[in-house]
């Protein structure tokens, strides 16, 4: 049997946990938050062949690394899903190989509910022994697992590309929306009309609801698109593009946060528009 612990079980690492608790998988949780996931195995690490990072940012996933490489047995696989450079997934690579751990590069999209459903998209790269390894959790967490090659860092570059997309879209039709509500259009009318029209996209329709609703629970928060665009532009900088749609989302996800919205979710954007143009949101 294969055994898996998971650490971060925020709003996606508790639901892949649970796919995986329900995919039969042997799996320990860790958070340090204290939070509990329901029937969860007694593992030690060194009993884990898979090792799942879900935080928020490189600098917990190489803390956790530095916690658990020491305990982990040769042949395991450390996959690590947080948003991140390419530079750094090698680093974290070059380090596990150094222990003999397995590392694949494996980043996330979907959220939260698609999480819990075992439903995920994993944009992966590493070794093909990482992923023969991994294959079990893979198949428990993911619909589908698009193999971006042995090289670590190609799984982080594609979600680069994913986040330009995601991130300006959220933005594009939290400005779309307060727009219409100048020119007299209902959110509920707004999202009534726009998911059957060919300028929507999953961001529209996923986020789209919580304007309408007034419903900023934090599925994802403002303040991680500071950190997933400010990768973006990093990258453009050494690639000597730029990226004019990154920047104005970035400068109104900023905007977000120096009015306290950082920890709403990342819909909220939406009020810094409507405070531009004086329109109240539902």
């Amino acid at each position: 049997m294969t055994n898996i612990g998971i650490w971060g079980l925020g709003s996606m690492g508790l639901g892949m946990a649970q796919s995986l608790v329900k995919a039969g998988l042997p799996t320990v949780g860790h958070d340090p938050r204290g939070v509990v996931l329901d029937g969860a195995a007694d593992l030690e690490t060194g009993e884990l062949d898979i090792a799942v990072i879900v935080v928020l940012n490189a600098a917990q996933t190489e803390s956790v690394i530095d916690a658990i490489l020491p305990s982990l047995r040769a042949g395991a696989v450390v996959v690590a899903c947080a948003t991140v450079s390419p530079a750094f997934a090698r680093d974290m690579a070059s380090r596990c190989k150094a222990r003999e751990v397995l590392y694949l590069d494996a980043p996330i999209s979907g959220g939260a509910a698609r999480a819990a459903q075992g439903d995920l998209s994993i944009m992966a790269s590493g070794p093909n022994a990482a992923f023969d390894t991994a294959q079990p959790a893979l198949d428990a967490m993911a619909r589908t697992v698009f193999r971006m090659g042995e090289e670590v860092g190609a799984g982080s570059a594609m979600k680069a590309v994913h986040q330009v997309l995601a991130g300006t879209h959220i933005a594009t039709m939290a400005e779309a929306m307060v727009f219409g509500i100048t020119q007299g259009i209902d959110p509920a009318r707004f999202m009534e009309v726009l998911p059957q029209c060919g300028g929507t996209s999953w961001m529209l329709e996923n986020r789209g609801p919580h304007i309408r609703d007034g419903d900023y629970t934090p599925h994802s928060a403002v303040e991680i698109w500071i950190k997933d665009l400010g990768i973006i532009n990093e990258i453009a900088t050494d690639a000597a593009i730029d990226l004019p749609m990154v920047q104005a989302a970035l400068g109104g996800y900023r905007k977000a946060v120096e009015m306290g919205l950082g920890r709403e979710d990342d819909a909220a954007i939406a009020k810094v528009y409507a405070a531009q143009a004086g329109v109240k949101l539902p």
